[in-house]
């Protein structure tokens, strides 16, 4: 064989090898790389997404802390105020208590004084009695003198 035969099956051995390539191997390589590169490439955008997707997150996290930390104080100033309005409220209601309390026991000294002064002016005329018997030397009928007793009274 010469050396030029060899080379040139060498050379149509080749382009059917290349042949055989471009036609049969090649386009399922260039699917397999082309699907690979989609893959990245939803794999970069869904990346880039979920970043956006954070950010946008972390955003709407701090801003409902911050409405929270807001309702918080909301809520601890209403509270305040409304513990100041309890207390006030307490204090006046004690006030009123206090007032019912004088009245009652103004009243019930009053009571007591009365009865005192009923005790006294009974007494009284039964000394007036006891002294008026005394004097005269005879026996007083109270019952009989009942009038008289209760005239002394309320002059007493």
């Amino acid at each position: 064989m010469s050396f030029n035969l060899t080379l040139i099956a060498q050379a149509v051995a080749f382009a059917l090898f290349i042949w055989f390539t471009v036609k049969f191997v090649w386009p399922p390589l260039l699917r397999a790389i082309e699907a690979r590169l989609k893959t990245i490439a939803d794999g970069l955008a869904a990346a880039e997404q979920g970043r956006k997707s954070l950010e946008v997150s972390s955003r709407q996290a701090e801003q409902a802390v911050q409405d929270a930390r807001g309702r918080a104080a909301e809520i601890v100033s209403q509270a305040e105020k409304r513990a100041a309005q309890v207390v006030e409220e307490a204090k006046a209601n004690a006030k009123a208590e206090g007032e019912r309390e004088k009245t009652a026991a103004k009243a019930d000294i009053q009571q007591e004084v009365s009865r005192a002064r009923e005790k006294l002016r009974d007494q009284v005329a039964a000394l007036a009695v006891a002294g008026a018997e005394k004097i005269l030397r005879r026996e007083v009928d109270a019952k009989a003198h009942a009038q008289l007793l209760d005239d002394i009274k309320r002059q007493l």
